[in-house]
């Protein structure tokens, strides 16, 4: 295998496929990155056995300037190959594979690396019987920016860990909770090209990958099949296994009524939160406190070792019962976050049953945010 390429190009191939790439893995070869060279074009693919990402960079590409003397493949230690290429000297290198060596050779620079035979390498997954739908990018990024914040990161509840998306139609609904928050956020999809209905649970750390990839596209074509979903998003392909299992129903923990609620600005909560964590903490169980009486607000936080915090807060409106509570202010800092700085509404039962964060004129239950209040008696 011989070819010379532009050095740009091949680095951001590079950067997407090593998104897919760990250092901690039970399959050794899955630490390196298979490069195959066909008579049209390079392929390049990184994986960790839950997710693989495929990355083409064409011949037509003039950017590329892909010249191909001889096709073949290997598979070169990740790590050490990236490092080299984004180190070379000129903006042109070229790569030659004899047996399982690949010698790099750039300017005035030559390195030489050992290999593996990409015989080694595990498959990608063939996607049998699947559903196919295509979406906007800008949609699905914001659906995940939404809802992955609140998914689990403990193992010991893997189907926690996941995105929970349920797709009928044009419509979808993603979940994620990690029992102490919730996150919901239901669409129509615009412009979807098919009628899917499916429901499957994708890792939020894929999610977390795949996300970047999104930033620049227009479209995405998803296949969707019993045990793997695909993002095709043109010249990078990307794999993810699905969790298997039935996520807990979350439609009951969601407050259907409210006896108190609060009507602010998005940044001025978050600023005020910002301002009490600095205390909190500090603190061992990081709490805030909302005392919400006589149509006013306000949050507190303490540390018994540093001091105290407390802020009168600028609100649009309160209304309703007279309320203590408090909360983990990281979860509701992470709620605001992804509201984008919109006016929001905190709606509440009692200082102990959870309590939701929705953009201000939600009605339905589309886009909301539950935090679950921490007892500090």
């Amino acid at each position: 295998m011989q070819f010379s390429i532009n050095r740009s190009v091949f680095i951001k191939a590079l950067n997407d496929v090593s998104r897919a790439i760990s250092s901690r893995t039970t399959i050794p070869i899955l630490t390196n990155i298979k490069i195959v060279l066909h008579e049209d074009g390079l392929i390049l693919t990184g994986s960790n056995a839950d997710i693989s990402i495929e990355s083409r960079i064409n011949q037509q590409d003039e950017d590329a300037n892909l010249k191909i003397e001889s096709t073949g493949g290997i598979t070169l230690p990740a790590t050490f190959f990236i490092n080299i290429v984004k180190h070379l000297p000129a903006q042109e290198m070229q790569i030659t594979v004899e047996g399982m060596q690949a010698l790099i050779t750039s300017g005035s620079a030559a390195f030489k690396i050992n290999g593996q035979d990409i015989q080694n390498y595990p498959q990608l997954p063939t996607m049998e019987d699947a559903q196919t739908l295509k979406v906007s990018a800008a949609q699905l990024s914001d659906i995940i920016s939404q809802t992955k914040i609140s998914a689990s990161t403990q193992e010991s509840r893997p189907i926690l860990t996941g995105v929970h998306l349920q797709l009928r139609g044009n419509s979808v609904k993603a979940v994620t909770t990690d029992s102490h928050r919730l996150s919901q956020r239901i669409v129509n999809l615009t412009g979807a090209e098919s009628d899917v209905d499916a429901d499957v649970i994708i890792p939020a750390k894929s999610f977390n990958e795949l996300q970047p990839l999104l930033e620049g596209q227009e479209r995405v074509e998803i296949k969707l099949s019993s045990n793997q979903a695909v993002f095709d998003l043109g010249e990078t392909t990307f794999y993810s296994r699905l969790l298997e299992g039935k996520y807990p129903e979350t439609d009951r923990l969601i407050p259907s009524e409210s006896t108190t609620e609060l009507k602010i600005d998005a940044n001025d909560l978050l600023g005020a939160i910002d301002r009490a964590s600095l205390l909190s903490h500090e603190s061992r169980n990081n709490v805030v406190e909302l005392v919400l009486a006589g149509g006013k607000a306000q949050l507190s936080g303490s540390s018994q070792e540093v001091g105290q915090v407390k802020e009168t807060l600028a609100t649009q409106a309160v209304t309703g019962d007279d309320l203590d509570i408090s909360f983990n202010p990281d979860y509701v800092r992470d709620a605001l976050r992804v509201l984008n700085g919109q006016e929001v509404e905190l709606k509440f039962t009692t200082n102990l049953r959870p309590f939701i964060i929705i953009p201000d004129g939600e009605t339905d239950n589309k886009q909301l945010q539950l935090i679950t209040p921490v007892r500090t008696f």
